[in-house]
């Protein structure tokens, strides 16, 4: 039997909050929250991007402040004036960003700032001794003396966890670990997680994967907008009751209906791409108004080559041709100006620059259109990216506000308004719904969908499944820098996917 199953009054919360305010640049990201978190639970919380989660969670790790309200542990209040204060109540997060320092051993990583020492001196073996009892209680197998580095995404998570456990931390705060996972490293880290909670450890548990919450967490909590709208027994709940208290409405989950291409002549060509060891002898192409899919495990070579298209990164051989003719870029800002956009796989470092505002990140790569005699016509582009933002329902204010304050999804919809400003011929999307929640998720579909309406080219490069089938007219498939098959409307499942991504024959064949 659960923790989830006992019986709790409010004077047995392990963590509640009174009465929590907050607010950035005079906007509410919290408006009067007031939550109990069982001791020994999973508690989900979940909302749209913006409604004030990652907030919340990172007021309880102590790394903000509240404006006003409380918060206590143990029915006892508690004042979190950082991290440090916050760990000293037995509170750590695991953020969404990772907090390793990759040139580190892993044992390094996890008695950073905690380090073992007598006189001076680090004890070594103490420390030794000390990880080796962690790994062992939770079943942790990542090598002491590896370098952080050259650890896949899901073992560094683990090593960022293991400083949490080592901090002697009860209450766990897990802020959308799984957003950057495929699908087999999220599984992983799922067990861990359960394997926390039976060792009686307490996770608030941030996402935006509903499906995700529902089968781990005991409670589940919805924000809206900086409020709490409800709270209730995971069991109680489906991904279309969540999606109903997040939204405040009925929400229609299915893809919009797929393009069809606008015309026989390609927009964009590829042939024999090759980048030695990323990808090899890679060909397909694009035509208006078609969504074409590369689709693939982790590794690949997907990224890669979208970004060979862009000219942000060099190829070796083969041929690219762009409306019908050769394709010569030496750097993005060749492809900008021939009408090719990127939305990048890590917005924050390779898309946005997160101190400046909406206007600025719409508008930078295009500031030749707006500028006359050396002089920048500042009305000309503050119209223009309010329009685009209002058609993309962008929720901040357009100028003034640095981006790094937006919400993922609405960081999102700033990079794909880059691309909406100019009208891109081409566009090259890659992971565009990571760390997004389904309301963002939902729209950004059907701007992808119009824009593919109005005869836009688009390059989707996703590692979800869902995403390739529902949106695709075609997908390529690669595996280990090859394309392993291309797969047309007719043959386009989720079994032939992944057939094609393990490099296991059709059957029949």
């Amino acid at each position: 039997m659960t923790s989830a199953t006992i019986s709790l009054g409010p004077a047995q919360f392990r963590v509640e909050v009174q009465s929590i305010e907050k607010s950035f640049a005079g906007i509410h990201a919290l408006r009067g929250i007031n939550l109990g978190i069982r001791a020994g639970t999973i508690h989900g919380l979940i909302g749209e991007n913006g409604a004030g989660k990652s907030t919340l969670g990172r007021i309880l790790a102590g790394a903000t402040s509240p404006d006003r309200g409380r918060i206590l542990i143990d029915g006892k209040p508690v004042t979190l004036n950082g991290p440090r204060d916050a760990l000293r109540q037995g509170v750590g997060l695991v953020a969404q960003e990772l907090n390793v320092v990759p040139r580190m051993t892993v044992i390094d990583n996890v008695f950073l700032g905690n380090e073992l020492s007598s006189a001076g001196r680090l004890r070594l073996r103490s420390m030794r001794r000390r990880y080796a009892e962690l790994q062992e209680r939770y079943g942790f197998a990542v090598p002491a003396d590896t370098v952080v580095g050259t650890l896949r995404l899901v073992e560094q998570q683990k090593v960022e966890i293991l400083r949490t456990l080592a901090r002697d931390a009860e209450i766990i705060i897990m802020d959308e670990p799984t957003a950057a996972l495929p699908e087999k490293d999220a599984r992983t880290l799922f067990d861990i997680v359960k394997s926390l909670r039976e060792r009686g450890k307490t996770i608030i548990y941030v996402s935006h994967f509903l499906n995700e919450v529902l089968a781990m967490a005991d409670f589940v909590t919805v924000l809206k907008d900086g409020q709490l709208i409800d709270t209730a027994p995971a069991a109680s709940e489906t991904p279309r009751s969540l999606v109903r208290k997040m939204l405040g409405q009925e929400m229609d989950l299915a893809f919009p209906p797929k393009t069809i291409a606008a015309g026989s002549d390609p927009v964009l060509e590829v042939d024999g791409l090759t980048r030695a060891p990323a990808f090899h002898d890679v060909s397909f192409s694009v035509r208006p108004g078609e969504i074409v899919g590369l689709a693939g495990l982790v590794g690949s070579g997907r990224t890669e080559v979208g970004r060979a298209i862009y000219g942000a990164d060099r190829f070796d051989s083969g041929a690219v041709r762009f409306r019908g003719k050769a394709l010569e870029v030496s750097s993005p800002k060749d492809a900008i100006k021939l009408g090719i956009g990127l939305v990048p796989e890590s917005r924050k470092d390779q898309g946005l620059m997160l101190s400046m505002d909406i206007m600025d990140n719409m508008t930078m790569p295009h500031l030749g259109s707006y500028t006359r005699g050396g002089l920048i016509n500042e009305a000309g582009r503050r119209t223009e990216s309010s329009r685009v933002a209002e058609r993309l329902k962008i929720r901040r204010p357009v100028s003034g506000l640095p981006v790094r304050l937006l919400s993922g999804g609405n960081q999102q919809k700033v990079l794909l308004g880059r691309w909406m400003m100019r009208n891109a011929k081409l566009l090259i999307i890659d992971e565009p719904t990571r760390g997004v929640d389904v309301g963002a998720k939902q729209a950004i579909y059907v701007f992808l969908n119009e824009l593919a309406q109005q005869g836009m080219a688009i390059l989707l490069i996703s590692s979800e499944m869902e995403e390739i089938l529902g949106l695709c007219n075609r997908t390529v498939v690669m595996r280990e820098g090859y394309v392993s098959r291309e797969l047309t409307a007719g043959n386009l499942t989720e079994d032939s996917v992944r057939r094609a991504a393990f490099g296991m024959q059709e059957e029949g064949e």
